[in-house]
């Protein structure tokens, strides 16, 4: 009696016939469930609740299973693990070669390696010249280069 305008109803919602099918299915699977605790009289907004909360759960599991592949693409790489492993253990390398750095030329590393900020950028910011800023970014450079090679 309700099949036909609730697969409307539910075609409207999912824009997709073989969505809105299922959706219907399993909305009249959990009326069938659940009919002795339905009201004969209420059945109609029964069955568009369940449709309405049914579809509702699909869209947020298709968003949670976009999120983790999302996720997966990100983390996912052609690379050997070996690689992976020597990346990691070099990154963990100049981490601690930076921090050992003293603090103005780890400053003016930071700024220029990390943010991306030009000399001229970093020696307003800090109020020194740019020739200053290029002593502390090279006495950095022969640290780094000293302690992990030139890579």
């Amino acid at each position: 009696m309700y099949a036909k305008d609730l697969r409307r109803f539910l075609f409207y919602k999912t824009q997709d016939i073989d969505k809105a099918e299922d959706l219907l299915q399993d909305t009249f699977i959990k009326l069938w469930d659940n009919c002795e605790k339905v009201d004969f009289e209420k059945v109609k907004s029964y069955l568009y609740s369940v449709a309405s909360n049914t579809f509702l759960n699909v869209v947020k599991h298709e968003k949670v299973i976009q999120k983790h592949q999302a996720k997966g693409a990100i983390h996912s790489t052609n690379e050997s693990p070996e690689f992976i492993m020597l990346e990691k253990e070099f990154m963990e390398k100049l981490e601690r070669t930076i921090n050992t750095l003293p603090e103005k030329q780890k400053e003016v590393f930071l700024l220029n390696r990390i943010e991306k900020k030009k000399y001229k950028e970093i020696a307003s910011q800090l109020n020194i010249s740019v020739k200053a800023v290029e002593k502390r970014m090279h006495l950095a450079l022969l640290v780094i280069r000293e302690q992990i090679g030139n890579i």
